[in-house]
């Protein structure tokens, strides 16, 4: 008898208990936000003590109850590890917390590792992200995946919108805003998506945007420039409610370098099709 070494359903749990641990600390700083002690990392990429306190806070727990596990986080780096690592996003959306916008989440996701069984399964044959957690805690809305299982919003499952067509989809994008190096490729997307969708949105909160994809709010979602622990998460929750969540440049399992698009099976095919043209490595 097969017995699985790998509790996936338990490091669920521990992902949603730290995700309420750091938006705990988000939530005291929030109606302080004045009083926040805020550094620049580079150009318009922002962290405050918030960010760091709620990582801190979501790394107590990880490393308490997961040890075997790695972890890499946003403000204090890390490795990959074991059979799986920690991805972790204590503040996605830190210029909107800081401006007052109530849209940001705390964002975790478990990237499994090459090898590794699930579930009595084969072997994954490429780094798989497993599990995924994206906590909105300005509305209270936590959305989850697990691998296999399914993905859900506040325990009710979750699936991608069934738009069919481009012209009827309401898609979501994030603008360059810290690295330009890929603005002559983003730009004719955005004209493109501008002039064949019923609408763009730029809310801010990459985490949240491929949240919304899965629940169906947007019908497709792309973006470039984003670091692994801004869609780890998303990607997952995406796979999970039927949709699909790739590497803009098929070259990744999963979209660790950055560049993503994402939408329900149609609209996500469509999406790649029409920015397809304006990529270039």
């Amino acid at each position: 008898m097969h017995t699985d070494t790998f509790p996936i359903t338990s490091y669920l749990e521990t992902a949603v208990t730290a995700a309420h641990a750091g938006a705990a600390i988000l939530q005291a700083y929030a109606a302080n936000r004045g009083e926040l002690v805020i550094d620049t990392k580079m150009r318009n990429d922002l962290v405050s003590q918030a960010d760091r306190e709620a990582e801190n806070a979501v790394l107590e727990i990880l490393r308490e109850r997961t040890p075997e596990l790695g972890i890499v986080a946003e403000e204090s780096g890390g490795q990959t590890h074991g059979k799986a690592t920690w991805y972790i996003d204590p503040l996605d959306g830190t210029t909107n917390f800081l401006h007052g916008i109530p849209h940001y989440a705390v964002s975790i996701a478990l990237v499994a590792h090459a090898g590794t069984c699930i579930n009595g399964a084969a072997p994954l044959q490429a780094d798989t992200p497993v599990v995924g957690v994206v906590y909105d805690l300005c509305r209270e809305e936590l959305f989850t995946g697990l691998l296999g299982s399914g993905a859900w919003l506040n325990g009710h499952r979750l699936q991608c919108s069934t738009t069919q067509s481009l012209e009827h989809a309401l898609l979501a994008t994030g603008l360059p805003f810290r690295d330009f190096s890929f603005e002559s490729q983003y730009m004719p997307m955005l004209d493109q998506a501008i002039h064949s969708t019923r609408g763009v949105r730029r809310l801010g909160a990459a985490a949240l945007d491929l949240a919304w994809v899965a629940c169906g709010r947007y019908d497709g979602y792309w973006e470039m420039g984003l670091a692994p622990w801004d869609v780890a998460a998303g990607t997952l929750i995406v796979r999970e409610a039927g949709g699909i969540a790739n590497d803009l440049h098929h070259q990744e399992a999963w979209p660790r370098k950055g560049n993503i698009y994402s939408g329900n099976a149609v609209i996500g095919q469509s999406l790649y099709r029409m920015i397809q043209p304006y990529l270039s490595l």
